[in-house]
């Protein structure tokens, strides 16, 4: 069985080789906006949700060209913060970022982590599975210079929120109420719950 990781991070990555899978990586290269502006008004959690469904099929679509027989299950995730009313994704720019934490400073969040989960037996989907987890996140008060260092050193400009909990984010993190996982990145109970909704048991997967 091959798991395959719809995603090019490395913190995803990271989290499930320390849970004991190895995946292989594929990066999805869906137009997240695209795809995000042929949603009507979604919530949340139905934005990073379908988020997720549709990396998770970009990189079914190269596997099932692929034409290997054998069975593979793919994991597509994508993450969001709900700050104040507003969903946000990676900040970009380092003006954005600036601007964000600014207002994340001395407040909660919660993080939406979306999944999907597909399973693959020779080329053809057997089943499906989606879900998303919201962990809130207490977040610091860092000074100006401890803002401007973290910005400097381009970390938060490409993750979700514009923070990271196991990297230099977490020094201004003050807390998580729910599954620290899914702040990385990919939740693992959420996963593990996913693959059983598709006849797959996690430990059967461990390397």
């Amino acid at each position: 069985m091959r798991f395959v990781l719809a995603s090019a991070s490395p913190a995803r990555l990271a989290v499930l080789r320390a849970a004991g899978i190895d995946p292989d990586v594929r990066v999805s290269g869906v137009d997240e906006d695209a795809i995000a502006a042929a949603l009507t008004d979604p919530a949340p959690a139905e934005l990073v949700t379908a988020l997720a469904l549709a990396k998770a099929e970009a990189v079914l679509a190269g596997l099932r060209a692929e034409d290997e027989p054998g069975e593979a299950v793919v994991v597509g995730c994508d993450s969001m913060l709900s700050l104040h009313g507003e969903v946000v994704g990676k900040p970009g720019e380092p003006e954005i970022a600036a601007k964000r934490w600014r207002g994340m400073a001395g407040s909660t969040g919660e993080l939406l982590t979306g999944h999907a989960v597909v399973r693959l037996r020779d080329g053809e989907v057997v089943a499906r599975a989606q879900g998303h987890r919201g962990t809130a996140v207490r977040f610091a008060e860092p000074s100006e210079e401890e803002l401007a260092a973290y910005i400097g050193s381009g970390e938060p400009l490409g993750v979700a929120g514009g923070f990271t909990l196991d990297g230099l984010g977490g020094w201004f993190v003050e807390g998580v109420d729910g599954d620290p996982s899914s702040v990385i990145g990919i939740s693992l109970p959420l996963t593990r719950n996913l693959l059983s909704e598709v006849g797959l048991r996690v430990t059967d997967l461990w390397r």
